[in-house]
């Protein structure tokens, strides 16, 4: 896949870049592939490079001390993740970037960028942009957890990744997310057996198809009634 700097722009951080500060980017960038279930960088690592998927997608989790693991965010093509040392020195990846498919990455020095922003503002607002949103993010999802029935955030998270990387089906029938029922355990703090049950009962109903590590979201409008509450 030939990358020019313009697609870079695609990039919420860098969408206010100019062409020469967009090539010398891309000049400064390592392509980096990996295949499904691998790793880009894991929790603790030393975290020199920040990322920018080009292809496939991508999932952030923690793990706790008893080995549990938590999926903090779903990333696509053309967003930024991992650059935490941008703006915090000897910083460490707080999280794993696990490939949920086939991946392909441009791995960028932190350093570079941090002293391009010396002289760049608009870096620095496009990161606070990014951060914005995933703490608004995080927000959201501590509030489902605290005030919402565990079918509501169930419903809320499959929405959610319908808006961030859902695809439309070949023959258009749904919305196609690459997401095991594990993976969406993770996110909602819930159990692999729950998500299951949920799955298999809206399925039933005609509103979500399963397959291997795929769920296909088919009535939209009967998962946002069960995220309202309207529903069970």
């Amino acid at each position: 896949m030939h990358i020019s700097p313009k697609d870079l722009r695609k990039v919420i951080v860098f969408e206010q870049a100019t062409e020469d500060d967009l090539s010398l980017i891309l000049q400064n960038s390592i392509t980096r592939s990996m295949e499904e279930g691998g790793y880009f960088f894991f929790q603790g690592d030393e975290a020199r490079y920040f990322y920018v998927l080009t292809s496939g997608q991508v999932k952030l989790m923690q793990s706790t001390p008893q080995g549990q693991q938590v999926n903090l965010r779903t990333i696509s093509p053309w967003q930024m993740f991992g650059a935490l040392g941008v703006v915090r020195t000897e910083a460490k990846y707080p999280a794993s970037a696990q490939t949920l498919e086939d991946s392909v990455a441009l791995a960028i020095e932190n350093q570079f960028l941090a002293n391009m922003m010396k002289t760049r503002p608009y870096l620095s607002m496009g990161l606070m942009d990014l951060m914005t949103t995933y703490i608004r993010e995080m927000q959201d999802r501590y509030r489902e957890l605290s005030t919402e029935r565990v079918e509501q955030r169930v419903a809320n998270a499959l929405l959610r990744l319908a808006a961030q990387s859902g695809t439309k089906s070949e023959d258009d029938a749904g919305i196609e997310l690459a997401f095991s029922r594990q993976d969406v355990a993770e996110m909602t703090a819930t159990t692999l057996y729950t998500v299951s049950r949920l799955l298999s009962e809206w399925e039933r109903r005609g509103i979500i198809q399963t397959g291997r590590e795929r769920i296909r979201i088919l009535l939209p409008h009967g998962l946002v009634q069960i995220a309202d509450g309207l529903a069970s």
